[in-house]
Order: C-alpha cells, then sequence, then structure tokens
C-alpha cells in the first residue's frame, strides 16, 4: 500500500534515493497538487538545484503572476528566492540535487542555471521528454519513484566525474555552513581566488561566497524553526549583528526571519 501524506490540497509521497544517488540527490517525491483558486508561493534559495518532472498543469514561475507557466523544468542555484503560482491540478515528481548532482545530471556548466528557472527540455531534451512521458504512465506515486531513481542512477553514473577539489571545496562549505573564509579553501587547494571562483561558476553555479550565503542563510532557518530567538541565531550564524541577519532575509527570501520561520 503506498505510504502518502495529504496537507491543505496537497498529496504526496517521498522517496529514499537508492545508495548510488545518495550523494547527488537531497530530495525525491512524487505529488499531486489540487487547487481550486490560484496559490502564490514564495519560495527561497536552498543549496541546491531543483528538477521538477511535470504531466498536467504547469506552474508559473516568476513575478507574483507567475508570467511564465513550465510544465517541467529545472533551477539552478539561487542566492535569492523565486515566486510561483499552482493553478488547476498540478502532478509530477519534484527532485532536489546537489550542485555537483545537478552538473552531472544536466552535463552543461552550473553558471549557466544559476538564479535561473528554464524548461527540462531546454536543458536535457529528448531524455526530458521520455522520462516525463514514462513518469506519467506509472501506475503509482511509488511506482514513478522507483522508474526516476533508475533514470537518474543511469544518466548521473554514465556522466564524467566532477573535479574532486571542486567537491572537496562543497562539502567544507557545507559542513561549516558557509562559515569558512573563502581565501582559506583557496589556499589549501593552491589556487588563486580568482581559479575557484570560476570552478565553482562551472561547477556550482555561483561563486563560492554566495555559496556560503545561502548555507549560512539555511542554517538560520533551521535554527529560527527550531525555536530559536532571532538574537541568538544572528550571533551563531556569523551574522554582523540582526540587522544584518535581517537584511539578509529580505534580500534571499523576501520575508523576516520571524515571517520565514513561521511558514
Amino acid at each position: 500500500m503506498e505510504n502518502a501524506t495529504t496537507a491543505e490540497g496537497l498529496t504526496f509521497s517521498e522517496g529514499e534515493p537508492g545508495a548510488f544517488l545518495r550523494p547527488y540527490v537531497t530530495h525525491l517525491s512524487a505529488y499531486t497538487e489540487r487547487r481550486t483558486e490560484p496559490l502564490a508561493r514564495r519560495e527561497p534559495p536552498f543549496a541546491g538545484a531543483v528538477v521538477i518532472f511535470g504531466f498536467s498543469a504547469p506552474l508559473g514561475v516568476g513575478g507574483p503572476d507567475g508570467s511564465r507557466r513550465l510544465r517541467s523544468f529545472v533551477g539552478g542555484l539561487h542566492d535569492t528566492y523565486v515566486d510561483t503560482v499552482t493553478a488547476g491540478v498540478a502532478e509530477g515528481v519534484q527532485v532536489n540535487l546537489t550542485p555537483i548532482g545537478a552538473w552531472r545530471l544536466l552535463g552543461v556548466p552550473m553558471r549557466e542555471l544559476a538564479n535561473r528557472v528554464v524548461s527540462l527540455e531546454e536543458v536535457l531534451g529528448r531524455w526530458a521528454t521520455t522520462t516525463v512521458e514514462r513518469l506519467a504512465e506509472a501506475p503509482s506515486r511509488a511506482a514513478r519513484l522507483a522508474l526516476l531513481d533508475e533514470a537518474l542512477s543511469r544518466r548521473i553514473g554514465e556522466a564524467p566525474e566532477p573535479d574532486r577539489r571542486i567537491g572537496w571545496g562543497w562539502e567544507r562549505l557545507l559542513a561549516a555552513r558557509g562559515a569558512v573564509t573563502v581565501s582559506s579553501i583557496a589556499d589549501e587547494l593552491g589556487w588563486s581566488h580568482r581559479h575557484l571562483v570560476s570552478r565553482f561558476h562551472d561547477q556550482i553555479g555561483l561563486a563560492p561566497k554566495a555559496v556560503a550565503r545561502v548555507l549560512r542563510f539555511e542554517h538560520a532557518v533551521d535554527r529560527l524553526r527550531a525555536g530559536e530567538s532571532p538574537a541568538g541565531t544572528a550571533v551563531a550564524c556569523g551574522y554582523y549583528d540582526q540587522a544584518h541577519m535581517n537584511r539578509d532575509f529580505r534580500a534571499m527570501a523576501g520575508a523576516t526571519p520571524r515571517e520565514l520561520a513561521l511558514s
């Protein structure tokens, strides 16, 4: 029997990525969402890329009115929010990827997708079309999750290996939740600052400093949602002060820390 969660018009089943995908996939879910009235959302950034394999009503992306309509799409690493609008019946599978996972799956320089949302077919061509068709024909959400796990594993497994030094730099930032200087990473790699930034743009999407800012933001959101005070969170996450954190939240999420903690 399929294990599904339902909340406010959204029914979804989460999948556990197979062993091969775990270094590359952080979230995998199949969903059905029904809206009789358009629902606007403001999606804050996270330290990864999102891919939607959609096969019903398209999602409005860009601006409060959702001016672009996309069924299947990929969003690269962002350092600010994305506005979306859901209307009608939306059905599909969502995959959140690490930047390295996205680089291997998509096969393009990640700088081309930084702070952008584009049609999945534009990036992956016939593979995207065929995969969406197969997912739409699958008899259940569980079947869709299994099918996509297999398809992603095959494609990523056939992709070139990333530069392990970039992988190391990414893991260094991730482990420190952004609280490490870019110069120290460059020094440990024996690279110039310019070379490090160039390689991050290629395989991650954003410069190391921007990546660190996103990771710090995620850390702050986690602490706020766990009940820590804004003042305590600002100190723990390395902001200069609470006002600095407030400015970052408004720029990155279009909301105050308190508003985001309650969302």
